[in-house]
């Protein structure tokens, strides 16, 4: 079982109540996915992609708030459309809580792809550790790379590499980008000559 602290196994407690009244498809991802999959490292946030079915963001907001969760900023209809995140803060922990509105495409697939961890006693949707660096390896900036290299020391016995970059060479095409295999590649032959 992966370990989690305190504060992100209550969020996600409660989180978890909610989405599952409102049976609602999600997966954790960014940091805290990083800590289950990889190494650990410093982070308080969390981060979950959500498909709501009916997309009723103003009645989903009043369950949250009803649940123990405000919004951090206003987020009007405007702002959602715009941005498709959901930011809120879990009262109970003060934890920040990014909740973001999954889109046709690639987050069904990581939707379908993700696993359920035990956290705690908390039973969890996580994206997959193939997906994650997927994701870290399309965002590029430092941390991610690290984090990248923190799930292939972990976990490079047991990764789908060609999941990896058949995903990243259908991003490549779909962005007109030639490089995200090749930063891919970069980090595992890194990985690969670490004694």
């Amino acid at each position: 079982m992966p370990s989690a602290s305190t504060g992100p196994v209550e969020l996600l407690s409660a989180l978890s109540r909610v989405l599952e009244e409102w049976s609602a498809r999600w997966y954790v991802f960014g940091a805290q996915a990083v800590l289950i999959w990889g190494r650990p490292r410093l982070t308080a946030d969390v981060d979950v992609t959500i498909r709501l079915v009916p997309e009723d963001t103003t009645r989903f907001v009043n369950v949250m708030e009803s649940a123990g969760f405000r919004l951090r900023v206003a987020a009007g209809p405007a702002f959602v459309q715009h941005t498709r995140v959901l930011p809120f803060a879990h009262t109970p922990t003060g934890l920040p809580l990014d909740l973001v509105l999954a889109g046709p495409g690639l987050e069904e697939v990581f939707l379908s792809r993700a696993v359920t961890v035990d956290l705690g006693g908390v039973s969890v949707p996580v994206i997959s550790p193939e997906d994650l660096i997927v994701t870290k390896v399309l965002a590029g900036r430092t941390k991610d790379l690290e984090d990248v290299r923190g799930v292939l020391l972990e976990r490079l016995d047991t990764l789908d590499l060609a999941m990896i970059r058949d995903t990243l060479g259908l991003l490549e095409d779909a962005l007109s980008q030639s490089d995200l295999r090749r930063a891919f590649d970069a980090e595992l032959a890194r990985v690969r000559t670490q004694p």
